[in-house]
């Protein structure tokens, strides 16, 4: 189950979220979903199409299916998917 202290060990596809934080202005406030993720990029289909905003120096807003928001540094994020998925696995086995 997806929680907020395991959000960055899960899969973030198809999870809402909010820029809440950017250095550029202009991301800031974008909504949507996510469709796809890369090392440094989260793609967020939006009502005004697609937009590609960096991790880092960005700060985001994830609603987890139970409802719960959760805000995430981007910069802990800059990893590709699959390592970050990898990561997180290995800290909770040991």
């Amino acid at each position: 189950m997806i929680s907020p202290q395991n959000v960055l060990g899960h899969e973030l596809i198809g999870l809402d979220i909010l820029v809440s934080g950017a250095a550029n202005p202009n991301h800031r406030g974008i909504c949507g979903r996510i469709i796809d993720e890369t090392k440094n990029l989260l793609v967020i289909e939006t009502t005004r199409g697609v937009k590609r905003i960096q991790k880092m120096h960005s700060t985001f807003r994830v609603l987890l299916p139970g409802g719960e928001l959760v805000e995430i540094d981007g910069s802990v994020m800059v990893l590709a998917p699959e390592r970050r998925i990898n990561l997180h696995e290995k800290k909770r086995i040991t």
